[in-house]
């Protein structure tokens, strides 16, 4: 059975006793939920407050769970700059009910295109075409505003901050973390633990210690936001350019700042002291206005990482009562901008399957059967588009280049419709939309 179909086909071992009829958005077919007083008995630990630990936060609230959230941070505080999401990130929110706060907040996207360092046009699609194939557009905004809109969502939950779990044990009913806190190591135990500690997941290590870890993809990538006030002109949508061994990414925000990326092929670990005037003279020969936009950047905003994705896949998403989410569960590199995106389809997907049914054990069963399939080949797709991108070979970057001018705009929206298309179930009822009492 393919994944799409198995999350939207009637399951009859997840309808129990215990479950009510709701509807789902636009449809008159009464679906099987957990009823709201028996969600109310329900208990999760969601560690990390990044944006699929928050989104999955916000999913159980609003079906009646009660939630903790620890995070290791003395803040919920976001690291990085612009952040674009997909069509298939804004379904996501919608079914959150947070789709309002993203159109009033983010810019909308659709628009994109493929140029060379000297600024030829390789591919270009319009917001029109793309909106008149996802439905809906693509919307781009700071990481921070993402971020503060779920905290805010989140507000329901328990909330701590300075708690780094070390580790998780799991039981046939229930889950147990152990946590370093500001007092002291703390001991808690709910009916569902969610892993959504990011990248360098330590309870992925800890639940699969023979699992190799994130491998590098080859390639260091710079970020920052430009502000409004510096007056670089650029296209309207995401543009990325390609040179050999250097990509350069630029990106519209809301209120006139853009956000802008730097990808370049170096050994990992390297460039670490790299500056903006370092990135300048990389770039000072590419076409307008990438030179700009360096020179009007904040030097403190300036981030550097080294790319990483989990090439190795893990053999589950889940282990016991204990679920792994976002890039704790299947990292991936930027190049398909799904990393976000593809976390917040997983926070759906589980909090709609527990909305479903109280057999936690079943729900997550169906988690880990829909989400694997799909998150481990866009790992592997966007891995692959990280290498082609990066080509130094002058002979290889030449034939890629000619390759995406040859293919048209609708060929690139058909080549994306599989990851964008993505929507969730009917079989799982918006959380708001759950009758109450």
């Amino acid at each position: 059975m393919r994944p799409a179909q198995a999350a939207g086909r009637h399951r009859p071992d997840l309808v129990l006793p215990y479950a009510r009829c709701a509807y789902a958005p636009n449809s008159n077919t009464c679906v099987r939920v957990m009823d709201p007083e028996v969600a109310m008995g329900r208990t999760a630990i969601v560690t990390g407050g990044g944006i699929g630990g928050l989104a999955v936060t916000i999913g159980l609230l609003r079906s009646g769970w009660q939630v903790t959230v620890f995070e290791r941070a003395e803040e919920f505080r976001p690291v990085g700059a612009g952040l674009a999401l997909a069509p298939n990130a804004v379904r996501a929110l919608d079914w959150l009910g947070l789709g309002d706060r993203l159109r009033a907040a983010g810019t909308a996207q659709g628009g994109a295109g493929l140029r060379t360092s000297s600024g030829h046009w390789l591919m270009r699609a319009h917001l029109a075409e793309f909106e008149a194939r996802f439905g809906v557009p693509g919307f781009a905004l700071h990481r921070t505003d993402v971020h503060r809109m779920l905290l805010e969502a989140a507000a329901g939950a328990k909330l701590m901050r300075g708690y780094e779990v070390t580790s998780v044990h799991s039981r046939p009913d229930a889950a147990t973390v152990t946590c370093e806190s500001p007092s002291g190591p703390v001991t808690a135990t709910a009916d569902l633990v969610v892993v959504a500690d990011g990248l360098h997941s330590r309870l992925r290590g800890s639940l699969y210690p023979r699992h190799p870890g994130p491998r590098y993809a080859g390639y260091v990538t710079w970020r920052n936001v430009v502000p409004a006030e510096a007056g670089v002109h650029v296209e309207t949508g995401l543009t990325e350019s390609w040179g050999r061994g250097k990509r350069f990414g630029i990106v519209p925000l809301p209120d006139g700042r853009v956000y802008w990326y730097a990808s370049v092929s170096l050994p990992e670990g390297a460039r670490r002291d790299a500056e903006l005037a370092d990135l300048a003279r990389l770039f000072r020969d590419w076409h307008a206005p990438i030179p700009e936009l360096l020179d009007a950047s904040p030097p403190k905003n300036l981030l550097r990482h080294d790319i990483y994705s989990l090439t190795e896949p893990l053999p589950r998403y889940v282990a016991g009562r204990v679920a792994l989410l976002g890039d704790a569960a299947h990292a991936v590199t930027p190049d398909l901008g799904q990393g976000a995106c593809q976390a917040l389809e997983d926070a759906v997907t589980l909090a709609g399957l527990v909305v479903r049914t109280p057999d936690i054990d079943a729900a997550l069963a169906a988690y880990d059967h829909i989400r694997r399939p799909r998150t481990q080949r866009l790992v592997r797709v966007s891995a692959l588009a990280g290498r082609i991108g990066q080509w130094r070979n002058p002979f290889l970057a030449a034939a890629r280049d000619t390759l995406a001018q040859l293919v048209p705009a609708r060929g690139y929206l058909r080549a994306i419709s599989h990851t964008l298309s993505w929507q969730p179930s009917p079989q799982w009822p918006a959380p708001t939309t759950l009758p109450q009492g």
